[in-house]
Order: structure tokens, then C-alpha cells, then sequence
């Protein structure tokens, strides 16, 4: 049984500098992990959340852009402490990918068995 996640939910980088609401989705049922270049290294789970379901409570300038390929996503890290917090997808610009370890009360170990999504194949490069 997934943890119960409220809405908004409070989301907070390890050392507390960057605060996010965050309204998923549909709660941590989405949760999964990728194996394209950066997010297995990055070794995040990630859960869902549509474009207006994010607010910066505070630290908006304590956030760090990382963008890499297509520039198409946008990976956003707390600059204090280093911790991914969100990141806008490439597969669906949409929505944001949110770190589910970030996610107050919530423990990623507890939604094991992740599905892993294959970024390695991403679906935005078929047919190139």
C-alpha cells in the first residue's frame, strides 16, 4: 500500500534552502525510474505533477538548471546542497517529474517495485 500524500504536499532539498508545494498528479502512483544517461546516475525515483502543480514556497533563487541533448528537459537542483528536486520531462513538457525522496513523510523505498522507464529509447527519439 503507497504512503497517503496530501495536496499540496511539502517538498524540501536535504538542507531545507529550496521548499516546494507540490500537487501530484495522481499521488505516488506514478512513481518510476528512468535509465537514460543522467537518471541512472542520478538514481532518483521520480513521482508526476502537471505544470501548475508546483509552487516555490522559497529558495527560487537557490534552484540550478541543468539541461544536457535536446535541452527539451529542464533538471532543477537545490545549489546548497546539490539535491535534485523536480525537473520538466521530455517525454511529456507538460508535467514535471518530482523527486519522491524530497516528498515529506515519503520514503521511495516504500514504493518498491518501481518500473523503470527506458531513456535509453526515449520515445521522443523514434523515428530520427
Amino acid at each position: 500500500m503507497l504512503p497517503e500524500v496530501t495536496s499540496p504536499h511539502r517538498l524540501t532539498c536535504h538542507c531545507g534552502a529550496v521548499e516546494l508545494e507540490v500537487t501530484l498528479s495522481n499521488g505516488l502512483a506514478t512513481a518510476r525510474r528512468c535509465d537514460c544517461s543522467f537518471c541512472r546516475r542520478r538514481g532518483a525515483v521520480a513521482v508526476s505533477a502537471p505544470l501548475s502543480g508546483i509552487r516555490i514556497v522559497k529558495g527560487a533563487e537557490n534552484l540550478s538548471l541543468y539541461q544536457f541533448g535536446t535541452n527539451t528537459a529542464k533538471h532543477y537542483f537545490c545549489k546548497t546542497c546539490g539535491i535534485y528536486t523536480h525537473h520538466q520531462r521530455r517525454s511529456n513538457p507538460n508535467e514535471y517529474g518530482v523527486n519522491a525522496g524530497c516528498l515529506e513523510g515519503v520514503n521511495p523505498r516504500d514504493l518498491d517495485p518501481v518500473p523503470w522507464a527506458d531513456g535509453v529509447n526515449h520515445p521522443s527519439d523514434r523515428g530520427k
